[in-house]
């Protein structure tokens, strides 16, 4: 597997583009394009809310009911969420103006939208957006930038990867691009991902594949616990590569699926990086649980502690807010038996072992907890079970960013 540019045009037949449209926004750009020459079998994932906003119920129904697809339409600014019919008739004359403009049927146009909740859309500018979209695709390098730029919200960097692999004696390229900074948290979260292939593939296999990997990657960050309205996850592959179809589960899947967890752990990590106000990533890794599940558990509830996120920010090394965490995690285990670490940069120091503080370099901790990753590493010493979580540092700017959000 080599990794390479391109983003969502990186895999053959898949054009991009960017737009300013005016949604919300001034000045910047903030619909995006993604289309297929050839049509795509899709699969997706969606937020597990409750509330769930028009875009996703649009999506869902292409998903599971549209023969293919081969198109998708993002905006930002808005997240077309909690509008009521209104929203979906927006869905409705976005997919009618993106079919209209590309030729292509309605019901295989895909939608995306995120920003603030309760806003109804400017449909007229939506349409337009649409037209200037489908007369700026492109297959570069650029659109892909372009593209993956209108997306964002209070992201501070765009969030992309692409990988070239060999499937059936034929060389396939998978890209993607995502969004995502605030209301992130696993089980989806704020955060829209598009990923492109040319691989030829089963339809059920390929959200067989989707959906697991979405367990071991997004579902696995967190930067502040809430589960938002507008998550979705969508893959489309148009079979361009000219590989044999991929039906069953052989050497060629798992080489796919790897591809598939290396695009998805990249971008999600991205994401928690580039958490609202965060000055670091957090990775936490649970290894020596009894299984893979309870490892998911115990990694989870540290990345989503605030008082652990907070620490981390203040470069404190304070592992009894990691202990805590791991204590209400509802997982059984024995405290006495607990290794903890402490990995940035080329440096590793163990701070706590046998229930107590390890005679550790408090200097040394602040130094790699002042780095822009930090790694904190639990041995549970139960068993084989193994996972990783990522988040990010709780600063003062996360809050200045979300009370003033909707202005």
């Amino acid at each position: 597997m080599e990794t390479i540019k391109g983003g969502v045009c990186a895999a053959k037949g898949f054009y991009a583009a960017g737009i300013e449209a005016g949604v919300k926004y001034q000045n910047r750009k903030d619909m995006a394009l993604l289309y297929s020459e050839a049509p795509c079998v899709c699969a997706g994932t969606f937020t597990s809310n409750v509330v769930k906003a028009a875009p996703v119920l649009w999506d869902k129904k292409v998903v599971e009911s549209a023969p293919f697809a081969q198109a998708v339409v993002v905006n930002s600014g808005i997240a077309n969420a909690c509008t009521g019919q209104e929203g979906m008739e927006c869905c409705e004359r976005t997919a009618e103006a993106a079919g209209k403009a590309l030729g292509i049927p309605k019901e295989s146009v895909l939608i995306g939208s995120t920003g603030v909740i309760g806003m109804q859309m400017p449909v007229e500018k939506i349409e337009a957006g649409v037209v200037k979209l489908a007369e700026a695709k492109e297959r570069s390098v650029e659109a892909a930038q372009e593209a993956a730029e209108a997306i964002m919200t209070t992201d501070t960097k765009d969030k992309q990867a692409a990988v070239r692999f060999e499937i059936g004696g034929k060389t396939v390229t998978m890209g993607g691009m995502c969004k995502g900074s605030g209301m992130i948290h696993p089980n989806m979260c704020t955060m829209l991902a598009f990923v492109t292939c040319d691989i030829a593939i089963d339809k059920a296999l390929l959200q067989k594949a989707v959906r697991e990997s979405i367990t071991d990657s997004f579902n696995m960050i967190s930067v502040d616990g809430d589960t938002s309205t507008n998550d979705t996850f969508l893959f489309l592959a148009n079979g361009m590569a000219g590989n044999p179809v991929l039906t069953e589960e052989n050497e060629d899947y798992e080489t796919f699926r790897e591809a598939l967890a290396f695009i998805n752990t990249t971008l999600a990590k991205k994401m928690a990086g580039d958490g609202e106000g965060a000055t670091a990533l957090i990775e936490m890794q649970v290894v020596g649980a009894r299984n893979k599940e309870e490892a998911r558990i115990l990694s989870k509830a540290v990345i989503c502690s605030s008082l652990t996120k907070a620490a981390v920010f203040g470069h404190d090394a304070n592992f009894g807010r990691i202990l805590c965490a791991l204590g209400y995690s509802g997982v059984d285990f024995d405290p006495d038996k607990v290794d903890l670490y402490f990995e940035g940069g080329a440096s590793r120091i163990h701070i706590f072992g046998d229930g107590r503080a390890c005679d550790y370099s408090e200097e040394e901790a602040t130094r790699i907890l002042s780095q822009p990753e930090v790694r904190i590493l639990a041995d549970m010493h139960q068993g084989d079970g193994e996972a990783t979580a990522w988040g990010c540092d709780l600063s003062y700017e996360y809050v200045k960013i979300n009370a003033d959000y909707r202005s």
